[in-house]
């Protein structure tokens, strides 16, 4: 089948299954409402297994940025066209949630802030400016991840080539397994979702794909960073009033305390969660949690376990 060159600059057409007519959905225009939605969810539960046979490449992925992260570098997201708004979303969605540093994920999208919303002319063929950008912000031990429905756009490989010379580690995530590794990729994450329902329109099971990735991604390297305790979100930012009654909520299944021990910790720990967590698990002081938790780099279930050695020592 097709293949790529190794030059960001230099990519040969690729045939893509994304771009390929779908022999289950070429009556779609015959069927009714329901039909239609029927045809595109049966299409839609092919994307989860897809998904599955990536895992171990997402996983490499996922160790380097975590690698990244504790080291004080950063992970950048490259994209154009819908990968490059998923990537957007990925990274804002990750402040609240998780309460990132500043700077900790980089989302760069072919044509700038205003392609969010309407296509800017051949932003994602410029391969030099993909280049240009992603080398002038990243550093010696960043990790990039770029992302194209084609496993092609020159934007993206430019960007990852770029990088890639600054010493960066990068990774791909590309909807067409028919194409070779493309230079300056250190991992390659090639889910193969076949022919989209209206062919050519990656921001159907490509789009859902990738979403599906970069969820799975960061929520991962969130996990290895200690910004959870068990299953729980303990790095989360109470914005608002639903999010403060649901720190309430994480830290009294977390600890088993009563509502106002939980509201007492909280108070004594001026809302960060993490600490009011440590003082209830431990029960330390606050200042001792504090300690505890910048030992462990902010991760809790480290925190809690040399706590536990701290505490047998001076019994």
């Amino acid at each position: 089948m097709g293949r790529t060159t190794t030059l960001a600059s230099q990519v040969v057409h690729v045939d893509s299954p994304t771009e390929q007519r779908n022999p289950r959905t070429t009556d779609i225009d015959r069927m009714s409402s329901l039909g239609i939605l029927s045809m595109i969810n049966s299409e839609d539960r092919r994307v989860p297994q897809a998904v599955n046979e990536v895992l171990p490449d997402l996983a490499v992925a996922v160790d380097y940025a975590a690698e990244a992260l504790r080291n004080g570098h950063r992970v950048h997201y490259v994209g154009a066209g819908t990968s490059g708004r998923l990537a957007v979303l990925d990274a804002a969605e990750l402040v609240p949630t998780y309460n990132v540093p500043d700077g900790w994920f980089v989302a760069h999208h072919a044509g700038g802030a205003r392609a969010l919303q309407k296509a800017v002319e051949n932003a994602e063929d410029d391969a030099a400016g993909g280049a240009a950008e992603l080398s002038a912000a990243v550093k010696r031990g960043d990790f990039v991840l770029g992302l194209t429905a084609s496993g092609r756009t020159p934007y993206v490989l430019g960007a990852l080539l770029a990088a890639s010379q600054k010493g960066a580690r990068t990774g791909l995530v590309s909807g067409n397994p028919q194409a070779m590794r493309p230079a300056g990729v250190d991992v390659l994450i090639a889910v193969d979702t076949g022919p989209e329902v209206i062919a050519g329109s990656t921001r159907m099971k490509a789009g859902t794909a990738q979403k599906t990735i970069l969820t799975a991604f960061s929520t991962a390297t969130m996990v290895k960073l200690g910004r959870t305790y068990s299953n729980l979100m303990v790095s989360m930012r109470a914005t608002n009033a639903k999010l403060r009654g649901r720190t309430l909520r994480i830290l009294r299944e977390a600890t088993g305390a009563s509502e106002q021990d939980c509201a007492d910790a909280l108070a004594e720990a001026d809302g960060d969660l993490k600490v009011a967590l440590m003082r209830l698990l431990c029960g330390v002081d606050v200042n001792t949690a504090t300690a505890l938790l910048a030992a462990s780099g902010g991760h809790v279930r480290d925190a809690v376990t040399a706590c536990a050695a701290w505490s047998a020592r001076s019994a």
